[in-house]
């Protein structure tokens, strides 16, 4: 538009169209406006139209173009270095971002985050909680958005001691004790880890609550099998006028298929539909064909299943597989196996839930013939993964690591005086 009128285009002009194209991940209308930067010479010595098209670039994917401005800037600034950090972790190059990370001559509360985030959203979490110890050290304030990132990589791994006294440090700080995301985080990392008193305490001190805060409180019940709590929180829900929306109702129904409640899942399954006017998707659909298979109806499930507008996962066949188990239904169990192995070919758990079944029905041969399938395609059972707290440091293993003697040594101590405590 200024370019039609014969004016020149600022930088404050071309920064408003880079970030627009970015927030619109349009790369092709973003070139032209670059393209403009390079006519005008409007790159300068001041980073902030570079860092604009770092972050166009980042934001479309083109981290070899993000770089290459990059490396064209005169000078750059703490925002020109997150701008990049942030492209390698939307990339899905967490090494990347970490190398960038470590490079940073200046580092400030949002770089700091940035890379927290990014460990925690790539399953690395010890190492985000590692350089949260660091960003402390450094006297650097978090954010809620830290807070709530770092919690939940205490959640994924199980380290309360880690999140127990964060939260001992948000108690003292105002704007974060009264923050709905952060409390929010609180009642999720205290339901994954086993402590519904804690979350409930949290919960009940919210003085305001969003559907997330509702809804981390169901799928908490809901986790440890606690259906006429969940139940209970639910119709609180709906009475304070709050609306469920489809993860509210996911939770729920996961929680009555756990808790034998039949008829109320049903009922609800219904009023998602009739009465807040949601489409179920596969996961709900699977968690109705979880609940009736619990209870033992196939028939009901293979019903369910026949009016789904999609065709099942493998998830929703190995809770029908479960339903074989449990009533010792082999010809259904054989032909739910089949389907399972086209869609996921390399599950061990298939196999080894087919093999359990012949083996308790007396099918002695094809047991055997289970076990041979499984060593000809060389498929064999994954190594879990756990990780233990000791003194506030999480640690991860797996079924197949080796330990050094001392370390376990260790573990078994803690564990003992745990158990004494």
């Amino acid at each position: 538009m200024i370019v039609s009128t014969g004016l020149n285009p600022d930088g404050h002009c071309i920064v408003a169209a880079l970030s627009a194209c970015g927030s619109a991940k349009n790369l092709v209308v973003g070139k032209i406006v670059h393209g403009m930067v390079l006519r005008y010479e409007l790159g300068g010595e001041e980073p902030i139209v570079s860092n604009a098209l770092i972050d166009l670039y980042c934001r479309n994917g083109q981290i070899g173009l993000a770089r290459r401005v990059f490396e064209s800037m005169v000078a750059k600034d703490v925002a020109s270095w997150t701008s990049l950090l942030n492209g390698h972790i939307i990339c899905g190059d967490i090494v990347s971002a970490g190398q960038v990370f470590d490079e940073m001559p200046v580092r400030n509360v949002i770089s700091w985050t940035a890379m927290i985030v990014g460990y925690v959203r790539s399953k690395n979490v010890i190492h985000g909680l590692k350089l949260f110890r660091e960003m402390r050290s450094d006297y650097i304030h978090p954010t809620s958005i830290t807070i709530v990132a770092v919690l939940s990589g205490c959640a994924d791994v199980g380290a309360l001691d880690f999140g127990g006294s964060l939260h001992g440090y948000i108690n003292k700080i105002s704007n974060l004790i009264t923050d709905v995301s952060v409390n929010n985080a609180l009642i999720d990392m205290y339901c994954k880890g086993g402590n519904l008193e804690l979350a409930t305490r949290v919960f009940m001190k919210m003085h305001k609550k969003d559907v997330f805060s509702w809804t981390s409180m169901i799928s908490g019940l809901a986790l440890h099998g606690k259906g006429r709590s969940t139940l209970k929180v639910f119709n609180d829900m709906v009475s304070s006028g709050m609306t469920p929306n489809d993860i509210t109702f996911l939770s729920v129904l996961s929680a009555c298929g756990h808790g034998g409640l039949i008829k109320e899942g049903m009922s609800l399954f219904t009023k998602m539909v009739d009465d807040y006017g949601l489409k179920p998707t596969m996961k709900h659909y699977g968690c109705m064909v979880d609940l009736v298979c619990r209870a033992g109806d196939l028939k009901e499930a293979l019903r369910l299943i026949d009016m789904m507008p999609f065709e099942p996962d493998a998830v929703i066949w190995r809770s029908v597989l479960s339903g074989c188990m449990m009533k010792r239904d082999v010809g259904l169990a054989e032909i739910v196996a089949k389907k399972i192995v086209e869609l996921e070919p390399y599950d061990d758990g298939v196999y080894i839930l087919v093999w359990n079944l012949y083996r308790l029905t007396n099918k002695w041969e094809d047991a055997l013939k289970t076990r041979k399938v499984m060593r000809s395609q060389k498929i064999k059972k994954q190594p879990g993964c756990s990780w233990i707290e000791i003194n506030g440091v999480v640690h991860e293993f797996t079924a197949e690591t080796t330990i050094h003697y001392d370390f376990m040594h260790t573990i078994l101590q803690v564990l003992g005086e745990q158990q004494t405590v």
